[in-house]
């Protein structure tokens, strides 16, 4: 291997420009930049992918050292996204048993470098088409719908406490539903509107939307929120189908109960199986991304699991996580 000439570690553009020049990858070695001759193809191997805005070559130094001891990289180029969504996305293979096991130190990294670092044993490709399947609050919205009616009901913080703890699987998700819904009961339907029509969405779901569709892939939404959000929101972003809640009425104000089967974790992971059949789709080719504990079992029925800005439960037990990126992050982590 010949050794990388990089005019700063520091500099975004010196990484840029030597990643470029050796488009077969850089490997950090003996204290050095050098060149490989080629990222190993090797079916075994896993897949690091390490991004984030103006990423520089001390950063991937930083990633390199930890893993050296308990990993063996064979060299980063850039992926064919990078740059797309002004992030620097670079990836390459790594070889390792146990891919799980590095979770602690891959969380220790990106909190300390401020950048996402996944490795992943295998991974749906973007080039066939696929399936993703979204929670809705807290991912595809950057709000809980439940929440919102709540502080409209002078109800907020009782409300939030009750889904806080769901979140983070310390109340059965069916359970702390109904309870929250109760206390809806006699709130005007019309003041949904107001929630509705000030959604704001993740940053990046509608590139990761465009991508996507642009690759042949269905959308959906699974969530433990609310039908009269949920279609607002499928509508919106033109997605495939949507599955939620629905709450009950008593003229124009809620009845404090939802109708119908309740949305919960096994029913999302039935939506993630039953869509892909209905839409012929190899399960290895589906994704299914969430924040909360209620969203992991739908996680581990699908080939890959995304925890997006989630709790430490759900960062812990999910196959990748998405810590710092908007939703399209999602995206480097399919196969090019």
């Amino acid at each position: 291997m010949n050794s990388v000439a990089l005019s700063s570690v520091h500099s975004h553009a010196a990484l840029i420009t030597a990643l470029e020049t050796h488009p077969a990858g850089i490997v950090f070695s003996g204290g050095q930049w050098q060149s490989t001759g080629a990222v190993s193809s090797d079916n075994n191997d896993a897949v690091i992918t390490v991004y984030a805005p103006a990423l520089t070559a001390w950063q991937l130094e930083k990633v390199s050292d930890a893993l050296t001891p308990v990993a063996t990289l064979s060299g980063f180029r850039l992926h064919a996204l990078s740059g797309k969504f002004h992030e620097t996305v670079v990836t390459g293979s790594i070889k390792t048993a146990d891919v799980p096991g590095l979770k602690p130190l891959l969380e220790k990294l990106a909190e300390s470098l401020r950048v996402d670092i996944v490795v992943q044993a295998a991974r749906p490709s973007l080039s066939a088409p696929g399936l993703l399947v979204m929670d809705m609050d807290s991912t595809i919205i950057q709000i809980e719908c439940i929440d919102e009616i709540a502080k409209l009901a002078g109800l907020g913080d009782k409300v939030a406490a009750v889904t806080a703890k769901a979140m983070r699987g310390e109340l059965a998700f069916s359970e702390s539903l109904i309870s929250r819904v109760a206390c809806l009961k006699g709130v005007p339907v019309s003041q949904l509107a107001q929630i509705r029509d000030s959604i704001p969405l993740m940053p990046g779901v509608v590139p990761l939307v465009s991508v996507l569709k642009d690759h042949g892939w269905k959308i959906a939404i699974a969530s433990g929120g609310f039908t009269y959000f949920a279609d607002h929101v499928k509508e919106r972003l033109g997605l495939d189908a949507a599955f939620s809640n629905t709450l009950k009425t008593d003229g124009d104000v809620l009845a404090g109960e939802v109708t119908g089967e309740i949305v919960d974790a096994e029913v999302k992971a039935r939506t993630v199986e039953s869509l892909a059949s209905e839409w012929q789709i190899p399960m290895s080719q589906t994704v299914a991304m969430g924040d909360g504990a209620n969203d992991l079992v739908m996680m581990a029925k699908a080939a890959l699991g995304v925890a997006c800005h989630a709790k430490p439960l759900v960062r812990e037990k999910a196959d990748t996580t998405i810590r710092f990126s908007g939703l399209h992050g999602m995206l480097y982590l399919l196969a090019d």
